[in-house]
């Protein structure tokens, strides 16, 4: 099946911005919309990747239209070898630029036109661009105005330093080889690498996890089995949201950050989250034997 895919250049928050549009082949119902963030540790990834690219078409595929953020990148660096004090600054942004742009980039899509009602229109992100998601939606909700019909958040990260995990996830994180891992000392840098060298989280903005989530929308939680990052499943369950605020988790198979562009379970939760607003079961995002990506 084959829609219709075009870049669109806005005049953003800090700048030229650039997303991608995916629209339904004609003949297919636009049932609802989807503003969507790559991953790549704040620092990598593009619209070309298929965790952007692979998983918009598939949505689109399906009635979803999907817009695909081209936020600006943090330096690039190897966060587990990072660079010692004095060190010349990279090229690139720190936040709030890139959270900043995914909340605007939900605006524009609101009001673009697309075939969408702007009351059906959901945010979401994978990996680093499920931290901006989520922190968009906090912003969207403490500014009073419009907020997505839901929200989809696939092994987001949330925290800028993981809480511990349990015996049982500290055992499987522990057989991973190194590169499949994200250790504290990585996470740090890569966390203070997107805030421009701080050493604390600066904004509830940055880094949502254990932030305050009453009065967002239905979410949607996507985690892998042996990996770091499920924790961010535990702390958005918990983070005093009411019982009327709906947060649903899903864990996938026994592996690493799963990229939801080879999880086609993944790709149907999503797709049900935008349809209906709100978070589809577990059981929908069965457990599933696929290739991974960074936070």
């Amino acid at each position: 099946m084959s829609g219709v895919v075009g870049d669109r250049l806005l005049d953003g928050p800090h700048g030229d911005l650039r997303v991608r549009v995916y629209e339904p082949a004609s003949g297919v119902d636009r049932v609802a919309g989807l503003v969507w963030a790559h991953g790549g540790a704040f620092m990598h990834g593009d619209l070309d990747m298929p965790e952007a690219d692979w998983v918009a078409r598939r949505l689109a595929d399906v009635g979803v239209v999907v817009v695909s953020v081209d936020y600006r990148l943090a330096p690039d660096l190897d966060y587990r070898d990072p660079p010692g004090p004095g060190s010349a600054a990279p090229d690139g942004v720190r936040f709030p630029v890139a959270s900043e742009e995914v909340t605007f980039a939900y605006g524009w899509a609101r009001d673009a036109g697309l075939g969408v009602g702007p009351e059906r229109w959901s945010l979401g992100g994978a990996s680093a661009g499920g931290n901006l998601a989520a922190g968009a939606s906090l912003r969207l909700r403490d500014a009073g105005g419009p907020q997505p019909r839901s929200i989809v958040l696939a092994y987001p990260v949330a925290h800028y330093e993981l809480p511990a995990p349990s015996p049982e996830l500290a055992e499987k994180i522990a057989a991973l080889p190194p590169d499949r891992s994200f250790p504290p000392e990585a996470m740090r840098a890569m966390g203070a690498n997107y805030l421009g060298g701080s050493d604390l989280p600066i904004s509830p903005y940055a880094h949502p996890g254990g932030q305050d989530l009453r009065g967002l929308p239905p979410t949607f939680v996507v985690t892998s089995d042996h990996d770091a990052l499920p924790r961010a499943r535990r702390t958005a369950r918990s983070s005093r949201r009411p019982a009327s605020t709906c947060c649903s988790c899903g864990r996938t198979a026994p592996i690493t950050a799963t990229s939801t562009s080879h999880t086609p379970p993944a790709r149907r939760a999503a797709s049900r989250v935008s349809r209906s607003g709100s978070p589809p079961t577990v059981s929908s995002a069965r457990r599933t034997k696929h290739p991974t990506t960074l936070p």
